[in-house]
């Protein structure tokens, strides 16, 4: 019985809504007992709020082991490089996830997190640049370049870290999907292997080519950024296409 690494947003929910066929499959997962895990690019709720936003949406059974974010895999990283001082651009899941690594915030970090701020502004970008222009390492949780917003997008987290590139002449490392650096820390972190996993997604870009890069088994689903036609544009082929989840329960 494989693992099943699953995307979040286009995959489980779109915003605030639910995805056909999403609860029906995990909670045929948790009757009988199938281990699945959510892998998510988004850094900015704590665990507990991961879990809330899908009890909002009518999920049960969720709860905060199930879910390995960006900010997570950031900091597991920086921190086992020995660095342990921080600042951060980011919200309540990029802080949870550097006080759980044991990251102390300081006026003189070795490392400046960033991830989105919902609040972030010209001020506030301006100030955190100070700590790179000091010799802080810029660490960006993701590159998602947009962010999927009801019909339209707004500006990713990648844009964001694209500005401090710039700004601070530095190049942040590759940690969110597509990236092995996030697959590997989340495998690490629930003690799997690749063979033991198959990663679920709606976008090939991200979830799909982080899997056939890795050699991971992968199933794209059509509820969210790509399609079929999307898949020859691309180049980046799938295992299996689906067009709902509960179909893997049959």
């Amino acid at each position: 019985m494989k693992t099943y690494l699953i995307d979040l947003d286009g995959t489980m929910y779109r915003g605030n809504s639910n995805i056909a066929g999403a609860k029906e499959f995990i909670d045929n997962c948790l009757k009988n007992h199938i281990p699945f895990f959510f892998l998510t690019n988004n850094a900015t709720r704590t665990l507990r709020q991961n879990v809330e936003h899908m009890e909002k949406l009518g999920f049960k059974g969720i709860e905060e082991k199930h879910f390995f974010t960006s900010s997570m895999a950031a900091a597991r990283i920086m921190r086992k490089k020995g660095y342990d001082k921080a600042q951060m651009i980011g919200m309540d899941g990029l802080a949870e996830a550097l006080h759980n690594n044991g990251f102390e915030i300081s006026e003189e970090p070795q490392c400046l997190f960033v991830g989105l701020d919902k609040l972030g502004n010209y001020e506030k970008y301006s100030h955190a640049l100070q700590y790179l222009l000091r010799g802080a390492i810029l660490v960006g949780t993701n590159d998602d370049r947009l962010l999927a917003h009801g019909d339209t997008f707004h500006i990713g987290n990648g844009s964001i870290v694209k500005m401090f590139e710039y700004a601070s002449g530095q190049t942040s490392m590759k940690i969110g999907k597509p990236h092995s650096a996030f697959l590997y820390e989340a495998l690490d972190y629930y003690h799997l292997s690749k063979e033991e996993c198959i990663i679920i997604g709606d976008n090939l870009e991200t979830d799909i080519a982080l899997g056939t890069n890795e050699h991971v088994e992968t199933i794209l689903v059509l509820s969210g950024v790509h399609h079929e036609k999307d898949i020859e544009r691309l180049k980046i082929y799938p295992d299996r296409i689906i067009h709902r989840l509960d179909e893997l329960n049959q």
